[in-house]
């Protein structure tokens, strides 16, 4: 037996043909000998480079339509660029290769596939090279026309392909290094498979996204380069998010689809990590690290340090304004690209990001006059902490008898550190004092570093916080209250979602309603209903208040009976109604007493007002934890920080927040 002729049968042994069901199959192809040729149909595909390794992505359905008009017009393919991935990315078709549009990412390789050979490691396959594609389908055709097979081709490697009929077409692939004797490929190689088209082999082809943008999202991540457990981008992770939520539009807001009432929401993300870690400040850090431990001082210096550096105002200031000009700059951009958009915009931020947008927004001016303003703008609305007072600040220099001088002339610190010498002069205040308040508060203010924070040249109207630390770092930098009162100068609508185990993550309502305490607001699971352990968790716990009220309820009714005075004979017909009203009265107290209890054991707490940072609407939304996640939450802690990206319950309040704006509602309100 031949050497081809047993790789044949190792092959139909080794790679038994799939179920006729499979899109795969290549016995889809049933051909007679004579049969009329009929061209391949071809499909786009570009290469993304995945854990150091090429694997070929197909475009979905819309775009590799568009690619394949594009190609066939007959116009010259040179400067021709055609948008794909809603809008994400230009394909320029000359060169074949495909551009992100809004942010910094390596190019990829375009291609026009119809003929693929299974790859090495994995059991993908990898289209070949236009060209070779274009001299198989001639053979191919000469070997259908004329029905003579087992032709043989070789490829720009020097591997072989050898078609034997039209079920069975093989690529031999050689073995490394070849022996004194100059053995062929053919004799030594190991046979692959080889499909035609692309409706015969398995992957996964996604139809296209609406073209119609209901609403823009920027997308701002936390610490360090990687967003998840994974490792990967921004970019990545909101892709996840964008997928997450295409799937959620379709089977949450069918009828809205189905009226054309809707399109989709576009996710962009918004990435400031590079341009901070390119200002050099690493270089510096190379120099104080220690060698020891070198991966967790690397780790340490990529990520934690983030938070390290927007507390520095220098490096704050640099954050800032990337976050802002990069959001205007998409912004900017999008507007260009999407000339009839008509729909608003919401901003997302995930851990440190949240924190970065937060103190963007506070520091916002509602009017078109000023371009900047400086930190600090909340302490209007938010209570001070420690900090002294000025009657405290001159008794701290032993100058107390000049408080009532500036109380008289209506002068608070503030007023006071823009005094000159000449204004406290007028006010009476002997030289010496004057050099003292002079000094202390001239170094004061100093001492107090301004951050600058740009104007966005848009009003979003919904700011989303996902595993969000605002109210830690709130009450560390000294604010003790949020006024009721309020709200964001450019924003409406402001919600802080979090995981119960997310350890990065803590509650912005108990800063508003100090005195209270309550429960944040349940996020719904996107199938409706709680989780069935938190229902059971529930169920039992009202199981067991229901015993517990029923047999105390039992218990005062005996009693009662025992120790009730018997009526006397005369009194009975006087006092029927009252004889015969006193069970339901009984039961009424024991009822209210029932419910009393049951009341407090649930805590089912009245309507409270959380102010006006959402509108008047409740700010703390919890997802609900999964049953796997309940029986150890701190093995769960890092994972729950990083959940938010692939979260259907997350996904879809953002979209039920979003679409409630434009008066657009679920098909049916979840429970």
């Amino acid at each position: 037996m031949s050497s081809v002729e047993s790789h044949q049968e190792q092959l139909s042994q080794s790679d038994p043909s799939p179920s006729p069901n499979s899109c795969s199959s290549f016995e889809l192809i049933d051909m007679d000998a004579g049969s009329l040729y009929e061209p391949v149909s071809p499909h786009w595909f570009y290469c993304k480079i995945i854990d150091s390794k090429e694997t070929w992505i197909p475009f979905n359905s819309e775009d590799s339509q568009q690619l394949e008009e594009a190609y066939g017009s007959g116009k010259d393919c040179n400067g021709r660029v055609v948008p794909t991935d809603g809008g994400r990315y230009d394909v320029h078709l000359g060169e074949r290769m495909r551009y992100a549009v809004y942010w910094d990412e390596l190019a990829s390789e375009v291609r026009r596939c119809t003929w693929f050979y299974k790859g090495d490691k994995d059991n993908k396959y990898v289209p070949y090279s236009e060209s070779f594609s274009q001299v198989l389908e001639e053979t191919y055709k000469l070997a259908v026309t004329l029905d003579e097979w087992k032709k043989k081709l070789e490829s720009p490697n020097r591997e072989i392909i050898i078609l034997h009929n039209p079920k069975l077409m093989v690529h031999y692939q050689p073995i490394a290094g070849c022996d004194e004797w100059g053995s062929t490929p053919t004799e030594q190689g190991r046979p692959r498979t080889v499909k035609r088209g692309v409706e015969n082999i398995s992957v996964d082809i996604h139809c296209g996204e609406p073209l119609q943008i209901d609403h823009l999202v920027f997308v701002v991540h936390g610490i360090g380069p990687a967003c998840d457990l994974r490792f990967r981008s921004i970019v990545q992770c909101v892709n996840d998010f964008r997928s997450v939520s295409l799937n959620l539009l379709q089977t949450h807001f069918k009828k809205a689809q189905e009226n054309q009432q809707i399109g989709r929401v576009e996710f962009l993300p918004v990435n400031w990590h590079s341009p901070l870690h390119s200002t050099g400040v690493d270089v510096d850090l190379q120099r104080i690290t220690l060698p020891s431990i070198n991966r967790l001082r690397h780790f340490t210096n990529d990520t934690i340090l983030d938070v390290f550096f927007y507390n520095s105002p220098t490096y704050c200031q640099t954050i800032v304004d990337t976050v802002a000009s990069e959001m205007n700059r998409i912004y900017t951009l999008f507007l260009q690209r999407n000339p009839d958009f008509k729909g608003g915009v919401s901003i997302a931020g995930h851990s440190l990001g949240s924190l970065i947008l937060f103190d963007i927004l506070t520091n916002q001016k509602d009017s078109l006059g000023d371009i900047d303003s400086e930190k600090g703008s909340l302490n209007i609305a938010v209570d001070q902490g420690d900090v002294p007072t000025l009657e405290e600040d001159l008794k701290k220099l032993q100058l107390s008898e000049f408080f009532n001088v500036f109380e008289k002339e209506k002068v608070d610190k503030e007023a006071l550190m823009l005094c000159t010498d000449r204004d406290l002069q007028e006010m009476g205040i002997p030289l010496g004092p004057r050099k003292k308040i002079l000094n202390y508060f001239r170094t004061r203010k100093n001492s107090v570093v301004s951050v600058k924070y740009p104007r966005l040249i848009y009003k979003p109207e919904i700011f989303f916080a996902f595993g969000s630390p605002i109210g830690m770092f709130l009450t560390v930098r000294g604010l003790k209250r949020i006024d009721p009162t309020y709200k964001f100068p450019t924003c409406k609508g402001f919600f802080n979602i979090y995981h119960p185990f997310d350890p990065v993550a803590y509650r912005i309502e108990p800063m508003v309603v100090p005195g209270v305490e309550f429960e944040p607001m349940l996020i719904p699971h996107h199938k409706g209903r709680k989780r069935m352990h938190l229902e059971l968790r529930e169920g039992l716990t009202r199981m067991s208040m229901d015993l517990k009220n029923n047999l105390l309820g039992s218990l005062r009714m005996a009693w009662k009976s025992f120790t009730r005075a018997p009526y006397p004979a005369l009194q009975a017909s006087e006092t029927a109604e009252e004889t015969e009203a006193e069970p339901e009265s009984s039961l009424e107290k024991s009822s209210d007493i029932n419910m009393d209890e049951t009341s407090a054991a649930v805590k089912e707490v009245p309507p409270i007002n959380v102010g006006m940072l959402n509108g008047g609407q409740r700010i703390d939304y919890v997802l609900q934890e999964k049953p796997i996640e309940s029986f150890n939450e701190y093995l769960f802690a890092l994972q729950s920080h990083l959940c938010y990206w692939e979260s259907e319950d997350t996904v879809l309040l953002v979209l039920k927040e979003i679409y409630q704006t434009q008066g657009i509602f679920l098909d049916q309100p979840l429970q």
